[in-house]
């Protein structure tokens, strides 16, 4: 009988909220441009425009952005029979198996809905995992999908995208037109206020989901395989290999920490900030629900 992932309603709970929130400071920071900007039809059409980008072709400038690429079972037969075992367990459809060539070692999950999504890991996770440890991180991974916490944070994402390509956009183009007399200093001032707080509020609400989604995903993927402490052991190691790597190597994919297996790079400000729990959380999490299974507390064994 197939475990299959579990609804998990803290989960679907916070992305309600954080979509109506994030949903209601679109509509007013929309509104807000079209006063002060005067166009209603140039605000409107290039919002959705990259709302629609976004959301339909998110999976393919991941895995571009990743340097990664959709693998057949030939090339890959193990990788592949991980992800249909997982998939036959979990009784949900098998996404496209990706690798990305990078030594870094991680693994993410995109795409809009269960019948889009894209699995990558990296060349480096695979070297470095036991096929017991890769599997419990690509359980993470399909619970992601299972959960559809991918196209929420995808969706989510976007209002802080917006805000962040409107200040840059001010600053390099004359989209505001004329002289830059008085008037126009005021209303890019006042374009540039309002775009900041946005991203900053949207900043703030995307990571503690994207903190929350991370803990239920790792509590998903300890009950699909039954072994957590297994998952705790390739957390451990992937989160100890990316910090011996220099930062300055992982600067060019830290805008896709949110979906990743570990943050590439960690915040040395608060948990506010934090795109994931801290390891000390995930591993104190499994560490519970390897007593509630009974499991055995060797760190390291495969089961």
């Amino acid at each position: 009988m197939g475990r299959r992932i579990r609804r998990d309603r803290g989960l679907a709970a916070r992305m309600v909220v954080t979509l109506f929130l994030l949903g209601l400071l679109y509509v007013v920071f929309v509104g807000v441009l079209v006063v002060l900007l005067r166009s209603w039809v140039l605000v409107v059409v290039v919002a959705a425009g990259l709302l629609g980008a976004q959301y339909w072709f998110s999976d393919r400038i991941a895995l571009y952005a990743m340097r990664g690429r959709v693998v057949e079972r030939e090339e890959f037969p193990e990788l592949h029979a991980v992800v249909d075992r997982l998939c036959a367990l979990a009784d949900v459809p098998k996404p496209v198996v990706a690798v990305s060539a990078m030594d870094m070692p991680n693994a993410f999950a995109t795409g809009r809905d269960a019948g889009h999504a894209v699995v990558c890991v990296t060349t480096g996770l695979m070297r470095r995992l036991e096929p017991a440890e890769l599997e419990g991180v690509l359980a993470h991974e399909l619970s992601h999908v299972a959960h559809k916490d991918v196209a929420v944070i995808t969706v989510a994402s976007f209002l802080g995208v917006l805000a962040g390509l409107i200040v840059r956009f001010a600053f390099y183009s004359g989209v505001f037109g004329g002289r830059k007399d008085q008037n126009t200093a005021v209303v890019l001032a006042a374009v540039l206020g309002v775009s900041a707080a946005v991203y900053a509020l949207s900043f703030v609400l995307i990571r503690a989901l994207s903190r929350y989604r991370e803990l239920a995903a790792d509590r998903a993927a300890a009950l699909l395989t039954g072994r957590p402490s297994v998952l705790a052991a390739a957390l451990t190691k992937v989160s100890g290999d990316l910090a011996r790597i220099p930062t300055k190597d992982l600067r060019t994919v830290q805008a896709f920490n949110a979906f990743y297996f570990a943050p590439a790079v960690g915040s040395r400000l608060s948990r506010l900030f934090s795109t994931h729990p801290s390891l000390e959380q995930r591993l104190e999490q499994l560490g519970r629900i390897s007593g509630e299974l009974g499991e055995a507390a060797e760190p390291g064994r495969a089961g």
